[in-house]
């Protein structure tokens, strides 16, 4: 089973930023992508940011120009730079690995809490 444990986030002002990280259990190479999910309150779960394995991203429209998502392949971890955020990016943020497909079959961490104040 592997494993995702996401850290970084936190209180923030309106237009401040954050970076989060998410530590994965196995080598992040042998998985198609890895991506950034968030959960606000009452909502469904969202696709932020995914990387795949050969660099190339995409981004929810919602956030482009705003959040960069990265990985360290010898760290086996795997970051999101959130710039210029706003309330409405008040989530708990998880990562995962989608397939090709987006779909996840791994079960997920404790995600991390970022909350923007305006």
């Amino acid at each position: 089973q592997v494993q995702f444990v996401e850290s970084g986030g936190g209180l923030v002002q309106l237009g401040g930023s954050l970076r989060l990280s998410c530590a994965v259990s196995i080598n992040i190479l042998t998985m198609y992508a890895m991506g950034w999910y968030r959960q606000a309150p009452g909502k469904q779960r969202e696709l932020v940011a995914d990387i795949t394995s050969a660099g190339s991203t995409t981004y929810a429209d919602s956030v482009k120009g705003r959040f960069t998502i990265s990985r360290d392949n010898t760290k086996n971890t795997v970051y999101l730079q959130m710039n210029s955020l706003k309330p409405e990016d008040t989530a708990v943020y998880y990562c995962n690995a989608p397939g090709p497909d987006l779909l996840v079959l791994w079960s997920w961490g404790q995600g991390t809490q970022v909350t923007v104040s305006s």
